[in-house]
């Protein structure tokens, strides 16, 4: 199938009511943010993705649909110009758009993130003119493209660990006029031979605040990134650096989350059944459910960050209606199982994982329940440390 003719001139279009419905969203109140958005082809940088069915498949898997504009022209410039995350790749593998297969279940390895949350998070990170900005997550272009037009091509460095999708943002930016500095890197260290940078925003998650994006930072610039860990809570943190290399700054509310950097995405480990705490540990009956932090509220979303900070190596699966915590650096584990209403926790290794949840669940109610705005980061040579008034023994964060 060709392109119809009228494919400027549509998207044009579906780009100004994008640009409205964010604008009547609140998103958009900067002229100069909206102007970008009404400018740039979004069309440009999603070439393929992949929007999921309805339906699961037997196995209980997600089928993810593979969307062109030969497969689906309606469909896909529809999608295009919706505020919707769009899936361009799995696992790290590019996918074949000419002749794209769908997919059933999967880890989604990138992304073109739905248009409000790549406004708000220029916004968020107090991005002007005249500033240079490091860009941490090229992804498919969309977001580079923005910023270029918002603060010029000069202004803007944007790193990628894929070279592949680098190569095919670069393609989509070059073709629409932006040329920013782009490089195949690994956010993680960001990138010297462009720095110091003004501003400094991450498309994917951390761990914790790499050390090498502070060393890369002006004083008084500021660091917008998304802390992430191995139980799937996240927080987005806006960071200040001062001029003897340590940082300060806040949580930021909102149920927001990203993809991890590569390098901090969780290890597999292995059948849950191998850590299932046998029944020689004594068990007792827990103080919370775990499903404070596994529920899908926005509560429970933030509970989920501040027991990962408690125990940043711990991972959580469900077998059946039996909880796991596994450590696969420590080698602890915990079992919880439902028992006519409560629930039983058995607990082995080095750490006693669910103890040390519990801890914060306690802190965080005695605490009257905060919210995320309300919690500070302190980032300095020997760690990090999430604070508040209220819960004066949260741990140091994993680095």
């Amino acid at each position: 199938m060709t392109m119809p003719a009228a494919l400027e001139t549509d998207a044009l279009g579906l780009r100004k009511a994008m640009a409205n419905a964010l604008a009547e969203d609140g998103v958009l109140d900067d002229p100069a943010w909206r102007l970008a958005v009404e400018t740039v082809p979004r069309h440009r940088f999603v070439p393929g993705f992949y929007l999921p069915a309805v339906e699961r498949d037997r196995h209980g898997l997600t089928v993810w649909e593979p969307v062109t504009a030969q497969l689906d022209y309606d469909r896909w410039l529809a999608a295009a110009y919706s505020d919707t995350t769009l899936i361009t790749q799995f696992g790290g593998d590019e996918p074949d758009w000419t002749q794209p297969a769908v997919r059933h279940g999967g880890a989604p390895t990138s992304s073109s993130t739905l248009p409000s949350l790549v406004v708000r998070m220029w916004a968020d990170a107090e991005v002007a003119e005249g500033q240079t900005v490091l860009e941490i997550g090229t992804g498919t272009g969309y977001s580079t493209a923005l910023a270029c037009e918002r603060l010029g091509s000069a202004s803007i460095t944007s790193v990628e660990v894929d070279p592949h999708r680098l190569e095919t943002a670069a393609n989509a930016l070059h073709g629409c006029g932006y040329t920013p500095t782009l490089a195949v890197a690994d956010g993680l260290y960001g990138y010297w031979p462009e720095a110091k940078f003004d501003r400094i925003v991450a498309a994917c998650s951390f761990r914790a605040v790499p050390p090498a994006l502070l060393a890369q930072a002006r004083p008084g610039g500021k660091i917008l990134l998304t802390l992430s860990g191995w139980l799937y809570g996240y927080a987005r943190v806006l960071l200040t650096v001062a001029e003897d290399g340590t940082a300060d700054g806040r949580l930021l509310g909102g149920t927001v989350s990203f993809m991890p950097a590569r390098t901090h995405a969780p290890p597999a480990f292995g059948n849950p059944a191998h850590w299932a705490v046998g029944p020689d540990a004594k068990a007792r009956t827990s103080r919370h459910s775990p499903e404070r932090i596994s529920a899908a509220t926005d509560e429970a979303f933030h509970l989920r960050f501040l027991a990962q900070s408690a125990v940043p190596d711990a991972q959580m699966t469900t077998v059946g209606d039996v909880v796991h915590l596994i450590d696969v650096v420590t080698g602890s584990a915990a079992t919880l199982t439902p028992d006519d209403g409560v629930w039983q926790v058995r607990e082995g290794g080095p750490v006693k994982l669910w103890t040390c949840v519990e801890h914060v669940l306690d802190a965080y109610d005695a605490a009257g329940r905060p919210g995320p705005e309300t919690f500070t980061l302190h980032v300095y040579n020997a760690g990090q440390h999430l604070r508040h008034p209220k819960i004066p023994d949260l741990r140091l964060l994993r680095n």
